[in-house]
């Protein structure tokens, strides 16, 4: 699909199934002139397609699609509207950037039962021929899952001020593939970067409107082009290339955050740029009225019911590990993924695709397992061998730490790999991504910092944003010199750090959590590329930095809940693989479990992931002070997160034991086995 440079010229294909024809138009190099207009000759099904002899790389064309404007049966043809290929792999853009307009909408803006007859073909998106040429195969690094930790972070954003960048590369794919920015990537221990969308998108009319973009990204105009923003050269394609193959000389994986439930075209009011003139009856869900459905939040919804559709994913996502050596992908609001004609379904037409796949059945897919359509929340139901965004984790961790409403039991069972969620389905607790931060939301600095939102700076009356956030800002709204304040917001931040990464699953960390990083209590700064979502690297904390890589490193080590399954009940030893205990040693009956007062709780770890020697888990989320009972034995502290550094020269043999628990705080201790001891 799309256009393909083979012997004899360049080959067109493109999907409409209600049209009539398909004319080819061709332009001048910088996309400004038409200067020719050819049609497709053939037909195969749905498929129009034809050869144009003698052309090749570099050619700059689009379509124009005839068929019926009949906007109660949802289709809505426009010949005069210039389209740009689903498939493209380079985009120009209009001299003078896009300008929302008019010209652009398929509809009449006044009338809008009737089509609108000015052509846009110069100010529109034209598509670019690029030839196929050899791509060395790229050697994946291939973490398995026990030893990943992922890092969520935005390629223009990260590098903005970071030292050792050069200035001309900051904020680009260069600059993420700088030696510098990899040194720290090592330094700081974690082997993927989930990156916010890097696929070519649109900011939305009203964002621009207000002088804003739309920098996460979530609004897709071309599904096979790197967004050329993040490019210090004048080659995207080769420039993120380069990128992945420094991350992967360094053991570091690339995934991609990618969006194929909604396009930026939205709703049926919005423009035709793309896929609607080519045919929005086929390429969006449509209601009775036929009009777009709304499951994404954005005005319209891909139907991945379509085979065309889903070839256009598929290729997308085979596009970007075969072109470009990406590693995996997170999927934006993925229920629409398997969405089938009565909701979602595990077994639908996209996952068996994908699992029979011999390019994408050795990714690493992660699911955000939500969207805002009916029966939208599946937590837990995708297929097996997919991760989850686990927001179940994420606000039991919030509540129990920040003071919400939680219980011990919950706190707990999100520690050990959500079994509620996953076991059943005979899914691996891997397969839980825990997280107490992502980008949409407050940072962790801001987690501890603000009881309340504060985007005024999105230009929507501070109306925008998630209103349910679990956070608190330990005796003061904002920035303080209150040491007090300022003491328990690091002791929190240490304690969250790691219960995400010493918590049973996979763990994710989002950029610049580790350094303090404050979006001044923004909550929603997906239109913000500036100081607010930049990471402000002179402002770094050094120390939290250390204290995150020492809690990675402990990770690697010691994997203290393990990659399988607890059962709670003795071996042939006697001994208990994970057991659960008060303080003073007892273990936790059903009614303390349910108390929504306590916050105190240990886990003694028998059979951890590396290594034979047992492990204790301590968590104290009072602010108080307590002694902690431990079973006989030489015990090692190996982290405590009332220290800044999270070092404690702590150690005790004795038969009664008490390790002194400091208010809001976690500890991990080792059993030395006696052939062990000094």
């Amino acid at each position: 699909m799309g256009a393909s440079v083979c012997d004899g010229g360049v080959n067109f294909a493109v999907f409409t199934q209600h049209g009539h024809r398909v004319e080819l138009c061709l332009f001048d190099e910088r996309g400004e002139r038409e200067v020719q207009r050819l049609p497709l000759p053939e037909r195969s099904g749905d498929v129009w397609h034809g050869l144009l002899p003698a052309a090749g790389a570099g050619l700059v064309y689009g379509f124009r699609v005839h068929g019926p404007w009949r906007p109660d049966r949802g289709h809505r043809f426009n010949p005069a509207k210039l389209l740009l290929d689903p498939w493209a792999r380079d985009i120009v853009g209009p001299t003078g950037g896009f300008h929302w307009g008019d010209p652009h909408y398929a509809a009449d803006v006044e009338h809008p039962q009737h089509p609108n007859g000015r052509d846009n073909s110069r100010f529109a998106f034209k598509a670019k021929v690029v030839a196929d040429a050899p791509v060395a195969a790229f050697s994946h690094p291939r973490r398995p899952l026990a030893q990943s930790v992922l890092y969520e972070l935005h390629v223009r954003g990260f590098t903005q001020s970071l030292p050792g960048v050069p200035e001309a590369l900051r904020g680009s794919y260069a600059g993420l593939g700088h030696p510098a920015t990899i040194a720290y990537l090592q330094r700081l221990g974690v082997t993927a970067l989930s990156l916010l969308p890097v696929h070519m998108s649109l900011s939305e009319s009203h964002l621009v409107r207000r002088g804003l973009v739309n920098h996460w990204g979530y609004n897709t105009l071309g599904f096979f082009v790197p967004e050329p923003r993040y490019a210090a050269t004048g080659d995207p394609r080769a420039e993120f290339r380069s990128m992945v193959r420094s991350l992967h000389e360094a053991g570091i994986e690339v995934l991609l955050d990618v969006v194929f439930n909604h396009s930026c075209e939205g709703d049926e009011r919005g423009p035709s740029i793309s896929w609607r003139g080519f045919d929005n009856a086929a390429w969006y869900r449509l209601d009775e009225h036929r009009r777009s459905v709304n499951w994404a939040g954005t005005g319209n919804t891909l139907d991945l019911r379509h085979p065309r559709v889903l070839q256009m994913v598929l290729d997308s996502l085979r596009h970007w590990i075969v072109e470009f050596g990406v590693d995996g992908y997170r999927f934006d609001l993925a229920p629409v993924l398997g969405r089938g004609d009565h909701g979602f379904e595990r077994d639908g037409a996209f996952f068996k695709a994908v699992m029979q796949d011999p390019v994408l059945q050795r990714a690493k897919l992660v699911a955000e397992p939500w969207d805002i359509g009916p029966g939208g929340y599946q937590l837990g139901p995708f297929p097996a061998g997919w991760l989850e965004w686990n927001d179940k984790f994420r606000d039991a961790t919030r509540a129990f730490w920040l003071g919400g409403d939680s219980t011990r039991g919950e706190f707990a069972l999100r520690l050990a790999g959500s079994s509620d969620l996953y076991q059943p389905r005979r899914r691996s607790p891997l397969e839980s991504v825990n997280y107490v931060v992502s980008h949409d939301g407050f940072t962790l600095h801001d987690l501890v910092s603000y009881d309340m939102r504060h985007n005024e700076a999105n230009g929507e009356a501070n109306a925008d944003g998630h209103g349910h956030n679990l956070s608190w800002n330990c005796g003061w709204e904002g920035p303080t010199s209150d040491p007090a304040v300022l003491e328990r917001r690091r002791r929190l931040k240490r304690a969250m750090l790691a219960s995400v990464l010493l918590a049973q699953g996979t763990p994710m960390l989002c950029a610049g959590d580790e350094l303090g990083r404050t979006q001044q209590g923004n909550n929603n700064a997906y239109c913000q590329d500036n100081a607010i979502s930049w990471l402000d690297w002179g402002a770094a904390d050094e120390s939290l930095i250390d204290f995150t890589a020492h809690l990675i490193a402990l990770r690697r080590r010691l994997l203290p809940m393990g990659s399988q399954w607890y059962s709670g009940l003795p071996d042939a030893q006697g001994r208990i693989d994970l057991a659960w205990t008060r303080r003073t040693g007892d273990p936790i009956n059903a009614d303390e479990w349910n108390n929504r007062r306590s916050r105190i709780l240990g886990a003694f770890i028998a059979a951890p992931g590396m290594g034979d020697e047992p492990l204790a888990l301590l968590v104290n989320g009072r602010d108080m002070d307590v002694e902690f009972k431990l079973p006989s034995g030489q015990w090692v502290c190996e982290l405590d997160t009332a220290s800044p550094d999270g070092r404690n020269p702590w150690t005790r043999d004795n038969a009664d034991l008490a390790y002194p628990l400091r208010s809001r705080s976690l500890v991990l201790l080792r059993l030395v086995r006696p052939s062990r001891q000094a």
